[in-house]
């Protein structure tokens, strides 16, 4: 990887499997009565008349009640928190189709947290149930199982098989995981203008990796997609939301004036604010930078550095 580029791997969480959706579910064939009734407790922040409405149907055997009681326990929400009882009503659920507690199964068994035994076997399997109903989150985490060998064998193909069912769903996160194989030719044909195309997907979304890797793409002379200014734009957006490898190249394109007019204000600033996480190079550069400049402009971006918020 080029020091200056290539230094971030895909720069999201080990399983991201946070279901995005509040903790409550409407199937279709539940009319209103004490689901809904509970469920808008729920989003109410009532947390007692929720558990007094949904622990009688989770107990009957209702799915949707079963998996938003695990979220209560998991989140310690009307009752103390316990990962292995929100294990109880997640299994419940999930064996009963639903893959949302299919996925929130996996995840417990992936991160096994809260005494639940971790067991990477059982995550892929949990995974896989969920992602052949078209789950577009469990199908990202299938495919990173198959990327990184957890709890199955390590199939690049397969890999990238089921990040693009999920990013064909608008899954970001899997958009991205799409895009660096396509990058890195793992299960596809190394292809630098598929990578950008998955890249641009995800960054549209706003997501902080994609813009950087999309910045990359337009960066270096991959693929002949090079154009400079496109590069700072993108590396633009995910910097000011506080990436650190894109501020650091943010920087280096303000110092050298690719892409964007040269203000070593600015580089110093971008410089700074990667320092400020821990960028093993940007102190080097930021310290480089300064000497190029007066002590009214270093003034100046020590302010830029104090004032700067992320967006």
């Amino acid at each position: 990887m080029n020091s200056s580029i290539f230094r971030t791997n895909l720069a999201v969480p080990f399983f991201l499997f946070t279901v995005f959706v509040l903790s409550t579910v409407h199937c279709g064939h539940v009319s209103a009565g004490p689901l809904e009734d509970g469920q808008k407790s729920y989003r109410q922040g009532d947390f007692a008349s929720a558990l007094k409405l949904l622990r009688p149907l989770a107990k009957q055997g209702n799915e949707a009640a079963q998996f938003d009681l695990g979220n209560m326990y998991e989140s310690g929400q009307g009752v103390p928190q316990d990962h292995i009882e929100a294990a109880i009503w997640f299994r419940k659920a999930a064996d009963q189709g639903m893959a949302l507690a299919q996925t929130k199964l996996g995840t417990l068994y992936a991160n096994g947290r809260g005494g639940v035994s971790q067991s990477y076997e059982q995550s892929a399997k949990w995974f896989r149930k969920a992602a052949d109903q078209g789950y577009a989150d469990a199908q990202h985490s299938l495919g990173f199982s198959y990327s990184y060998a957890v709890g199955v064998k390590r199939d690049h193909a397969e890999a990238a098989k089921w990040y693009r069912k999920s990013a064909e769903q608008g899954y970001s996160i899997a958009q991205l995981a799409l895009g660096l194989s396509y990058m890195r030719g793992h299960g596809v044909p190394k292809d630098a203008v598929e990578a950008a195309k998955w890249f641009r997907r995800a960054a549209d979304q706003g997501m902080a990796a994609a813009q950087y890797r999309l910045g990359q793409a337009y960066a270096v002379d991959w693929g002949r997609l090079q154009d400079l200014t496109q590069a700072a734009r993108w590396y633009h957006k995910a910097a000011d939301q506080g990436h650190s490898d894109a501020q650091y190249c943010l920087g280096g394109m303000y110092a050298n004036g690719d892409g964007i007019d040269q203000d070593y204000a600015q580089a110093y600033m971008w410089f700074s604010l990667a320092a400020s996480k821990f960028h093993d190079k940007a102190p080097v550069e930021r310290d480089a930078i300064a000497t190029k400049m007066t002590a009214a402009q270093l003034a100046t971006a020590q302010k830029l550095v104090r004032e700067w918020k992320a967006k």
